[in-house]
């Protein structure tokens, strides 16, 4: 590592299991390597806090692929929530679901939470969801409530603890956010029959918006008067959703073409330009929050957690 850290390297991608994100990802800092590290960005909240400042106080570029904010009509349904077609929000839902692990026998390393950390199904997926509605509302959760369940007691050797997975396979959460939206969000590993779906659905009391991972060309939008499919077309969309759109209406954009922008706007931030939604160490500093936050409920069955709209506390 530090051969490679003195070669002369500008961005270092951390991309090997959670558990030694901080380490990499602070010797590259302290090296004044940017870096690109998966999430989370670190299994504690301190350690995320303590990344967080010194990539701040160092001048080093520090980011989190939160990609699914590069999709463009998810760029399109922020534009059309901060230009308040939604009008006055009472509620958002959705959830993601996988069934990846769906098989009693089926496991990685992941499960284990010595590589993968405390929570699974959570900090693996849900992380991604709670990302892009409180970049899709400009807003942040205050306050939540979540319960985990664990489908398969057991899976293989290497991911037991005890004898036990210790891990959770589902997970629900009610929250309410800083503006007072009320939100629900289940997610699972072990849903059968669904592959990457996640979906945001926005209620507003003048329109709704609907966001589906696995139709990722086009937004609903509904009012009492009937729906529309809103499809992605450069010449009709937002400046920042048009930005995103790296092929022609009609010729199929999906998860690959969110990666390439997300790294490109990424290369662009340590070349010295600043583009809009880029998620910094921040962002990914946040997401630890909120997934300490729901395992403290979780384990407390439930009980709700507040306080979780301030910046740095840990």
């Amino acid at each position: 590592m530090d051969e490679l850290l003195a070669s002369g390297v500008d961005v270092l991608h951390v991309c090997a299991p959670n558990f030694v994100h901080f380490e990499l990802a602070l010797a590259a800092v302290r090296a004044g390597v940017h870096v690109i590290c998966e999430k989370p960005l670190t299994t504690d909240l301190r350690d995320a806090l303590h990344l967080t400042r010194e990539a701040e106080q160092r001048g080093v570029v520090g980011v989190v692929p939160f990609v699914y904010r590069f999709h463009p009509m998810v760029r399109e349904m922020r534009a059309r929530v901060q230009r308040g077609e939604t009008g006055r929000i009472a509620l958002v839902s959705g959830s993601y679901l996988q069934d990846w692990l769906s098989d009693s026998g089926a496991t990685n390393w992941r499960v284990d939470p010595q590589l993968g950390g405390e929570s699974r199904t959570f900090a693996d997926i849900g992380s991604h969801w709670f990302d892009l509605v409180e970049f899709v509302l400009d807003t942040r959760v205050r306050r939540l409530s979540a319960q985990f369940g664990t489908q398969f007691p057991s899976r293989d050797e290497g991911s037991r603890e005890n004898g036990h997975v210790a891990t959770e396979d589902t997970v629900t959460v009610q929250f309410t956010t800083t503006d007072g939206i009320l939100g629900s969000f289940s997610a699972s590993q072990v849903a059968r029959g669904r592959k990457n779906r996640l979906t945001v659905e926005i209620s507003g009391d003048a329109h709704s918006f609907a966001f589906d991972q696995e139709s990722p060309e086009s937004i609903w939008r509904g009012d009492e008067l009937g729906s529309r499919t809103l499809v992605r077309d450069p010449s009709t969309l937002s400046a920042d959703a048009a930005r995103l759109c790296t092929v022609p209406a009609g010729h199929p954009q999906g998860y690959q073409e969110c990666f390439n922008s997300f790294v490109a706007d990424s290369y662009a931030a340590v070349r010295g330009e600043h583009r809009a939604g880029l998620p910094t160490f921040r962002d990914g500093l946040r997401s630890v929050r909120l997934v300490e936050a729901v395992i403290a409920s979780a384990r407390q069955e439930g009980e709700w957690i507040a306080g979780l709209d301030s910046e740095d506390a840990a």
